[in-house]
């Protein structure tokens, strides 16, 4: 399947001079998803794995269907102020500014091996954030999994030392 033939591009969003790619209709396509869902587990073996981590918000869709498929569980790195209960937080500079992340103290175990998955790569920020977040709560990165990487922004450079896997580079 090639899956850049699922994926939407949209001009000028989130502002002026970005190109947006957009993995929403592979959401809609069933056999489109099964192919992103069957990649990962040809790459990813699951001895390697304890629990899968999704990155507001985009991937938590991509972190939840591996984690079916992997009989595992599904953990979240939320934006702050959206999780209950007592939380670790992150800042981290993006694109555009500051962010922040956070993850709850109680929700990874000491040493827990955790894939992060997000829907896209860019600069890195985000990502390079949530490695950082997950260790500092105890847990070990089992690596990155991504639909899209966009290769120009070079935000694999940050990730580098994990073990990383992109469907689509551009």
């Amino acid at each position: 399947m090639k899956l850049e033939d699922k994926i939407a591009e949209y001009p000028n969003f989130p502002k002026k001079g970005i190109l947006f790619r957009d993995f929403s209709p592979i959401l809609k396509d069933p056999q489109a998803l099964s192919y992103v869902i069957d990649e990962f587990t040809r790459y990813f073996h699951p001895k390697d794995i304890d629990v899968f981590a999704g990155i507001e918000s985009r991937g938590f869709l991509l972190a939840c269907a591996l984690a079916i498929r992997y009989n595992k569980g599904m953990i979240m790195i939320r934006k702050a102020g959206k999780l209950p209960g007592k939380t670790t937080k992150l800042s981290y500079t993006i694109e555009y500014g500051k962010d922040t992340i956070e993850i709850q103290n109680d929700i990874v175990e000491k040493n827990q091996r955790i894939l992060i998955c997000d829907d896209l790569l860019a600069t890195g920020g985000t990502a390079k954030a949530s490695a950082k977040l997950i260790e500092k709560v105890g847990g070990k990165v089992a690596g990155f999994a991504f639909i899209i990487e966009l290769t120009e922004l070079n935000g694999i450079k940050g990730i580098s030392k994990y073990n990383c896997k992109s469907l689509v580079k551009y």
